[in-house]
């Protein structure tokens, strides 16, 4: 029998939960990431799309939570419920010299929800990106239920402060996608997990000439330190997607770099990883088929890259 990957496609790409010490392109030469002299690009803003439930009521809802800095290191936290993420219903500027309440509660309505947030930044730890690594936690408590708890702090604060159990978040919330927006140079890194089940992985897009073929520029994508694409010829195939495997999931994996050539300024490629099942055979269903399974909540990560320079 032949291996489901190669039943699927010629072109799919198996990515095993073991890592390996160097990037392997698909012309099986080794690319050892001590020889890469790039820097890392910063991300400015990371979007989280939830769905929510209200297991008391079964009404469901989305909740959007923007982590966001400007380049002179402003930025701050927001929250929004509903469809609309431009008119958000919380927000805080975590890095002004005037932010002052670092932990704090605030109470709301939205949509005749009763909303509450509680939030303790007063110890959080950034690396290069808006969204704190530790140190902190955010929770959102809607019509008196726990709805959304974030950081690592959060089990702690909701079980001391709220009175509430955490393991109960597991059938309340889902994270439906992840949006990341970088500028820099070409080369992006960031983390995902694509299933609950799953283990979290190192993701990293470059674009590098290729000395080889007349300094012609060339896109790799790599899952933990293997790279899944390599794409010649880059000005002619700025748009494509290719299928890998992580964790047992069918992966699509879709590149669109179109305005890095010919939109520079205002442009921005974009680099999408959604999830499917292996019954489904195109990337995209038609709106009425999803429509029938909602209980099934597919993962995606975009990352929007602007070059710089």
């Amino acid at each position: 029998m032949r291996d489901m990957v190669t039943c699927f496609s010629e072109h799919a790409v198996r990515i095993s939960e073991t890592t390996c010490s160097s990037y392997i392109n698909q012309d099986h030469q080794p690319c050892l990431l001590s020889n890469l002299n790039l820097t890392p690009s910063v991300p400015n803003a990371v979007i989280f799309l939830y769905k929510a439930v209200l297991l008391s009521e079964q009404t469901q809802f989305m909740i959007t939570v923007t982590w966001c800095r400007n380049p002179l290191g402003q930025g701050g936290l927001s929250i929004n419920f509903g469809d609309d993420p431009s008119s958000a219903s919380f927000k805080l500027n975590t890095f002004s010299r005037l932010f002052r309440k670092k932990k704090g509660q605030k109470s709301f309505e939205v949509d005749s929800l009763k909303v509450d947030v509680y939030w303790d930044l007063s110890s959080a730890t950034y690396h290069s990106g808006p969204e704190p690594v530790d140190g902190y936690y955010v929770a959102v408590v809607v019509n008196s239920e726990l709805t959304l708890a974030l950081g690592d702090l959060a089990h702690e604060a909701v079980t001391k402060r709220l009175k509430t159990d955490s393991s109960l978040l597991s059938k309340s919330v889902q994270l439906v996608s992840r949006r990341e927006h970088y500028s820099g140079n070409a080369l992006y890194t960031t983390k995902a997990q694509f299933c609950d089940s799953g283990i979290s992985h190192d993701i990293m897009i470059r674009c590098s000439e290729d000395h080889e073929r007349l300094k012609q520029p060339v896109l790799y994508v790599s899952i933990d330190k293997r790279t899944v694409i390599k794409v010649r010829r880059l000005q002619w195939n700025f748009r494509g997607n290719q299928t890998v495997f992580v964790d047992g999931l069918l992966v699509d994996l879709m590149w669109d770099v179109h305005d890095w050539f010919f939109n520079p300024v205002s442009g921005s490629a974009v680099f999408m990883f959604k999830t499917r099942s292996g019954g489904e055979s195109r990337l995209w269903l038609e709106e009425k088929l999803v429509q029938k399974d909602q209980e099934r909540v597919e993962f995606s990560l975009l990352i929007y890259a602007s070059k710089s320079s």
